[in-house]
């Protein structure tokens, strides 16, 4: 099972904001067990925290801006993009200012530094939101959509489109994590001329400069405009027949600007508050779009806060029912376990098929079958002893006797023609014999029973 990671210490960059121009020290420090990101305004009396997730966006004009009890940051998605691209889960960042600095508009700096401190790997299990079905989310006006799809791991397509000479149509693909340091985090943001006056004039960009932004001049102006505009950016008068890239370094990549904008999605998602794996196919992505399917999936996420195991029958199991003999102590009628399909050093997945030939139907009840409750508990309980004996040496020479059940809880009926699955987890390693779990079962993707309890695993005589 991968474990939660945060950094092995803090790092601090420095640099003018992109919208404020100010100068900004932005600090990434370690954190811990499921802290999640957080940033913190230590300008502002009493240094408050704003909680790094898609709900607390407000503003998504020229950047990601995070509001929490008045308290604003802004231009945050490049630092995110470089934490969830490089797997950490926990990071307490500060800040001396309203956003972060924008330094050449990438993330590469980010990965840099966060390479050179080190990632540490912390006790807590790293819990991924598995995407199992299609998801959507699409604005009619502007052509916008992001769709994620099942996939093992986390990748990206985007595309983007702009009514542009320049950049008319342009793809880049992410399909591995790792390669976001080499094929990604340089990528810089990039702005049309035709928006820099009116982002001007709404107050934004003071920190602009063609030292952390592309400019693509693309459709042409009168000599005096485009005079008036350069010197308002402090840039040589240049001839405005010549359309083209305006930059002080060349393009890293022919499609640097979609993948930029593929950085800017893989920010806006770490705001999701869980890793996922799935595809994601983004069209004419934006921030607006991006945050829109950010919350989307916090939805999902609530709606499913304990997610099924998967499960194909054609995999060959960990267990079959006569390995679990060897284990176990219980038979006809009462081995209620058919195989187990998954385990781990704090985890099992076991199955449970019910079948209508079931003997407690007969009584329970003949008109209307239904399995026990208590015969669910004593299920998952079978799955909990498989986890606890797969934990001993010599485990044929160990029996497990179940002490307590605590915060039991039924959902939904169990039926003939269901699978139950049982995900048991240890809420605490085992310690003198005596170990705590916690279990749920499940009927397809819904939970139909949850509990917790303890067991001590006893040396047979």
């Amino acid at each position: 099972m991968l474990k939660q990671k945060t950094l092995q210490s803090s790092f601090s960059l420095r640099g003018k904001g992109l919208h404020t121009g100010l100068d900004l020290v932005v600090t990434f420090n370690p954190a811990p067990e499921n802290h999640g990101y957080k940033i913190q305004r230590v300008d502002v009396e009493g240094q408050p925290v704003i909680d790094a997730v898609a709900n607390n966006v407000t503003e998504t004009t020229r950047g990601t801006v995070l509001e929490q009890n008045g308290v604003k940051v802004s231009t945050i998605e490049h630092g995110m993009a470089a934490l969830y691209a490089l797997d950490i889960d926990n990071c307490l960042i500060q800040v001396n200012g309203p956003e972060f600095p924008i330094l050449d508009g990438s993330a590469q700096y980010y990965v840099q530094e966060i390479e050179r401190v080190g990632i540490a790997e912390q006790n807590a299990a790293k819990d991924y939101y598995i995407i199992k079905s299609k998801i959507e989310v699409r604005d009619e006006e502007t052509g916008s959509s992001i769709i994620v799809l099942p996939d093992d791991s986390f990748s990206l397509n985007v595309l983007i489109s702009y009514d542009s000479e320049i950049i008319p149509n342009q793809f880049a693909t992410l399909e591995d994590m790792a390669k976001f340091k080499d094929e990604i985090a340089a990528s810089r943001t990039f702005v049309f001329v035709r928006e820099i006056e009116p982002l001007l004039s709404a107050g934004l960009i003071k920190g602009g400069d063609l030292d952390n932004a592309i400019v693509i001049y693309e459709r042409k102006m009168s000599q005096e405009s485009y005079d008036k505009l350069a010197d308002v950016m402090g840039v040589p008068h240049m001839n405005a027949d010549q359309l083209g890239y305006i930059n002080h370094k060349p393009l890293v990549w022919p499609n640097e600007c979609a993948r930029h904008k593929l950085l800017d999605v893989i920010g806006d998602l770490a705001l999701i508050g869980k890793p996922i794996k799935g595809r994601i196919i983004a069209t004419r992505p934006g921030h607006t779009i991006n945050n829109k399917f950010a919350r989307q999936m916090r939805k999902e996420i609530r709606l499913h806060e304990v997610q099924a195991p998967t499960y194909n029958p054609n995999d060959v199991p960990v267990m079959d029912v006569n390995k679990i003999r060897k284990l176990l102590p219980h038979r006809y009628p009462f081995q209620l376990v058919d195989k187990v399909i998954e385990i781990g050093s704090n985890y099992i997945v076991g199955v449970k098929n019910i079948t209508s030939n079931e003997p407690f139907f007969q009584g329970h009840f003949p008109q209307e079958p239904v399995m026990p409750g208590v015969l669910q508990f004593e299920a998952m309980a079978q799955v909990g002893g498989l986890l606890v004996l797969n934990s001993v040496d010599e485990p044929e020479r160990y029996s497990t006797y179940f002490l307590r059940i605590d915060n039991g809880r039924f959902r939904q009926k169990v039926v003939p023609g269901d699978t139950m699955l049982f995900r048991v987890e240890f809420i605490t390693p085992i310690r003198r014999g005596i170990a705590t779990m916690k279990g749920y079962a499940f009927v397809g993707e819904k939970v139909v029973c949850e509990v917790e309890f303890m067991a001590q695993v006893i040396k047979n005589k």
